[in-house]
């Protein structure tokens, strides 16, 4: 099972202040940990969203908001994509994780991740070889 585990934006990250080196030491530690142990499948953390942009969807229109959002609660400031046997296992491995924002109350959300055998008979013979053929191209291209 693969699950992103989400580490929500703050006022601080949303400023633009970056981690000190203490918390990117233990973050460093931690992703090695999770890096040996074969679960770490990715993981990175976001700049504010004064550097990014939605596309609002509105029928067939289309149209763009620049950043930087303003419901700081809603947003995202790092996540890590890992794969384990279950979603306690998930739970067990950030609960060891580094507070993400020492002093401010947070907390991490862990999302399991679609599999295709998830979709069931929508999700057709056909879609799914154009979907393990896409995957097959990403992983080409690393």
């Amino acid at each position: 099972m693969r699950f992103m585990c989400i580490v929500k934006a703050t006022e601080q990250s949303e400023k633009g202040i970056l981690p000190g080196e203490k918390l990117l030491a233990d973050m460093g530690k931690f992703n090695e940990e999770m890096a040996r142990a074969g679960i770490m499948l990715a993981g990175e953390g976001l700049q504010s969203s004064s550097k990014g942009a939605r596309v609002n969807f509105t029928g067939a229109k289309r149209t763009v908001t620049d950043g930087p959002f303003s419901e700081t609660k809603e947003l995202i400031a790092g996540f890590w994509i890992i794969q384990v046997k279950s979603k306690e296992e998930a739970i067990e491995w950030m609960k060891r994780c580094p507070h993400p924002h020492p002093g401010l109350d947070t907390h991490i959300e862990i999302r399991q991740v679609f599999e295709a055998g998830d979709f069931g008979e929508e999700f057709t013979p056909e879609l799914r070889e154009r979907e393990e053929r896409i995957r097959r191209d990403i992983e080409k291209k690393r």
